[in-house]
């Protein structure tokens, strides 16, 4: 039977290991990618780590893979798949943005980060007046996310996105809402502040309500599967 690789992309602080419960539901017809993206293994060294190096990590796996892929970003790690889908164009047959969306050129996650090395993981008091909610994660959940989150290398924190193809217009998207409805995304998905998403310039575009905090691969895995494998049958 011949499968659909479907690639699966963290935010900040996570390795592949925060999609596990979403790649257990996973269907058969998906043959599932989780990598562990440069600076994120436990102990590693995050100093010298760019965006430049997690790009063409996933680049590469891109193009060790046969057939078109789809792409599945989740946070910071959507800023990411949007900028393999404009260095592969014509590999990727969806990205699926997951609480995120792809940034615009010169945009960074955060540029005024002022680490040198590595970006700690924020307490959850923090994370809340960011906006990022934990809604829905269990007590233990919680402990295993922080148990296993690693700092972030500041530099992917604060490097700036580079995309150039318009092509990548030309490639199918979903959003996955889940701390914000649709409705609250969709005005603010054109370009600028307060999120510089190119999202709302994707020419097929699709919007997936999935109401629930930040992290839906923590608080409703299975379901997140579900949508993520319809989305990706499209």
């Amino acid at each position: 039977m011949t499968t659909t690789p479907l690639i699966l992309v963290p935010g900040f602080w996570l390795g592949g290991w925060a999609w596990d419960g979403v790649a257990a539901a996973l269907p058969d017809e998906f043959d599932v990618h989780a990598p562990t993206l440069p600076g994120l293994e436990p102990g590693a060294s995050r100093g010298t780590v760019t965006r430049a190096d997690h790009v063409r990590a996933l680049t590469d796996l891109v193009d060790s893979l046969d057939g078109d892929v789809v792409l599945v970003g989740h946070s910071g790690g959507g800023a990411l798949v949007g900028e393999v889908v404009d260095k592969r164009p014509d590999r990727v047959r969806r990205a699926i943005y997951v609480d995120s969306g792809p940034l615009e050129t010169g945009a960074a996650i955060d540029a005024s980060a002022t680490e040198e090395i590595e970006v700690p993981l924020p307490t959850w008091e923090e994370f809340a007046a960011q906006g990022s909610s934990i809604e829905g994660i269990s007590e233990d959940g919680l402990a295993e996310f922080r148990r296993r989150a690693v700092p972030h290398p500041a530099q992917v924190v604060r490097g700036a996105v580079h995309v150039s193809d318009p092509r990548r217009f030309d490639v199918p998207a979903t959003a996955i809402c889940t701390s914000l409805s649709a409705e609250q995304l969709k005005p603010m998905a054109h370009g600028g502040p307060p999120f510089h998403t190119e999202l709302g310039s994707a020419h097929d575009l699709t919007y997936v309500d999935l109401p629930t905090g930040h992290w839906p691969m923590f608080s409703r895995p299975a379901d997140l599967a579900a949508a993520i494998a319809q989305a990706a049958r499209i």
